[in-house]
């Protein structure tokens, strides 16, 4: 079967760097064939302890968080590993709570701890095709959604 290059983003709030650095350095194989991207600082210290290119978006309060859900929508990522701190209050939590509600909305795979993200990478489907749903937006042309004569009362 082909292997597949996943456009992968790399996140994790500063109490879970490191975790996502010890399981990003022992997944190195298995993540260096594909497009890593990562928020500010988490992106810098994955392209150093990897030594693997990371594009770097902002750091996640700065905006980001939603950058990276921007590119979700427009289909150019389509894993997010997010290591959040569930017991951490965090300043731009309406963006991580955006960014979380835009993965599931366009169906992406997305592991929020170490458990998830061990059994992403080690399924079969990890490096292969994979047809995944995505949500029906309807029609966005005005001359469709307009109301037309006949139907105002």
């Amino acid at each position: 079967m082909p292997r597949v290059k996943r456009h992968i983003a790399l996140v994790a709030h500063d109490n879970k760097k490191v975790e996502l650095l010890e399981w990003a350095s022992f997944n190195k194989v298995r993540l260096a064939p594909h497009h890593l991207f990562a928020t500010g600082t988490t992106g810098t210290m994955l392209e150093h302890e990897l030594g693997l290119p990371v594009h770097r978006f902002l750091s996640g309060p700065v905006g980001g968080d939603q950058q990276i859900g921007g590119r979700i929508a427009e289909g150019a990522i389509d894993m997010l590993i997010f290591f959040w701190d569930p017991l951490e209050p965090q300043p731009h939590d309406p963006d991580v709570k955006a960014l979380l509600r835009l993965g599931a909305l366009w169906n992406i795979p997305m592991a929020s701890n170490v458990a998830t993200a061990d059994f992403i990478i080690s399924s079969e489907l990890f490096e292969s095709e994979y047809d995944r749903a995505i949500p029906d937006l309807g029609p966005r042309n005005w001359e469709d959604l307009r109301p037309k004569a006949d139907d105002q009362g």
